[in-house]
């Protein structure tokens, strides 16, 4: 029988088993093998206060059809909801203001609505509207950073309090050290054909116009009863053989089939496999491509990582707080918390529940804020929210520290290009295939997508006969 093995059982292994299995059919033999003791990787539905939260990821974009579409598969369309549509805010100067409209990750399309928020200073403001023409295409190209090329269009403000706060609430990095083609590839493009950022901002929103009166389609949904079961539906369907608990500590080809050495060192097992999709962050992917190519071993392990914690805490029903979805703090006001969410206000299935707050703590390079114990997390959290918000909040019913360590990859200068020429290393393998947050981006649709084009590259070198 025909093996495939997926190593890593986060949400970018499931679809790549599911599509393993949609084109290998019931003859096909699936395995999923992961060192933690459960999938889902940073998809993770708990209970709080016998109230179900997400420890993770919350969240996905409903503009790119990934998510959805595989609910649907699994049997979860009707579980898909949408938040309330209450704004978000930005942490200025001690103040929660609106963020802006007309902004791409914080990248000002609309001078006026910028303005209108109070989010920068006059001076700020000054700068912003004195953009100048670049002379020619703002990236003709190559690659940046998103801070390098926001900083020279409209200044420092612009950058340190509206981009900023909006990449580190998605990756927990910086605007100066992040990717503008990995973290922002329309904005990219854009930036190839326009001389001003505003310009270019205006030309990648443009298309997601809605006509007057029309209602603004939702932008991110999640599953109702929590991601965990859109992991343990796919997990399901995929049909796949469930190895966890067990970490995969070499990879290599014997001219014929994969050969993968898992579990204790003491007591090792050598899983014979015909095809393998490795869906594991960059350095365990690393370590095990040196058995196969120590050129695309080394492209794929220079990707840094940032660490974080998340602080759930649940408050009686009554609990008051702003109108408002969450918040997110720019690095240049100097607090531990970047990101708060009001989960309870945000979802309305979760509205008459107990009123459960979500921060997250920590940045790349700031991994000393994760020194503290859970306990002084949650203080922390607890005070810098209260300070933000004007009012103390009350002691939490009950409140839960998970830590990330490692979790959001830190996509630098020239990532594509690393992982295309990773891939190049890889293409005398056709049964091997590269998926996951490593690779092709950070976001829910985006991972499934990287599993499922995994999935098909492996099957498509099983059907040709190739290794």
């Amino acid at each position: 029988m025909t093996r495939a093995l997926v190593i890593g059982g986060g949400i970018s292994g499931l679809a790549a088993a599911l599509r393993l299995r949609e084109l290998g059919g019931p003859a096909l033999e699936i395995v999923v093998v992961d060192r933690a003791e459960h999938l889902g990787g940073k998809l993770r539905t708990g209970q709080i206060a016998d109230t179900p939260v997400e420890l993770g990821a919350e969240t996905f974009l409903v503009r790119r059809p990934e998510a959805v579409r595989l609910a649907g598969k699994v049997g979860l369309a009707e579980a898909v909801t949408h938040p309330a549509g209450l704004p978000a805010a930005l942490a200025v100067d001690g103040e929660l203001r609106p963020i802006p409209k007309g902004t791409l990750l914080g990248v000002p399309g609309d001078f006026d609505a910028v303005a209108e928020t109070g989010v920068l200073s006059p001076e700020g403001l000054a700068r912003m509207r004195a953009e100048e023409s670049a002379g020619g295409a703002l990236l003709p190209d190559g690659d940046v950073t998103v801070g390098s090329l926001v900083r020279r269009a409209f200044g420092d403000e612009v950058a340190d309090r509206l981009v900023d706060p909006l990449l580190g609430g998605v990756y927990a990095g910086r605007a100066d050290e992040l990717s503008l083609r990995a973290t922002a590839p329309a904005l990219a493009a854009a930036a190839r054909e326009h001389d001003r950022l505003s310009d270019a901002v205006r030309a990648v929103a443009a298309p997601a116009a809605k006509a007057p009166g029309e209602a603004p389609a939702p932008v991110f949904g999640t599953i109702a009863g929590g991601l965990s079961m859109l992991v343990e539906a796919t997990a399901l369907a995929s049909g796949a053989e469930l190895r966890l608990g067990l970490p995969v500590r070499e990879l290599s080809h014997d001219g014929e089939r994969w050969l993968a050495t898992i579990g204790d060192t003491r007591d090792p097992e050598i899983l014979t496999a015909d095809a393998v999709v490795l869906a594991v962050p960059a350095r365990p992917a690393s370590r095990l491509l040196e058995g196969v190519s120590a050129e695309a071993a080394t492209e794929v392990g220079v990707l840094e990582y940032a660490s974080m914690a998340l602080v759930t805490m649940a408050l009686e029903l009554d609990a008051e707080l702003p109108e408002l979805s969450g918040f997110l703090v720019p690095a240049t006001e100097g607090r531990a918390v970047k990101a708060a969410t009001f989960f309870s206000r945000k979802w309305p299935h979760r509205a008459d529940e107990l009123t459960v707050l979500r921060c997250s703590i920590g940045r790349h390079g700031q991994e000393a804020e994760l020194q503290r114990t859970d306990a002084q997390l949650i203080a922390l959290a607890r005070a810098e929210l209260g300070e933000l918000i004007g009012r103390e909040l009350p002691e939490p019913v009950d409140a839960h520290v998970t830590r990330w360590g490692g979790g959001l990859p830190q996509y630098g200068p020239g990532h594509e290009e690393r992982i295309a020429a990773a891939r190049e290393a890889l293409s005398g393998f056709s049964t091997l295939g590269l998926a996951g947050a490593a690779f092709d981006g950070v976001g829910i649709p985006v991972c499934i997508a990287s599993g499922e084009k995994a999935a098909e590259r492996v099957f498509a070198g099983l059907a040709a006969g190739r290794g």
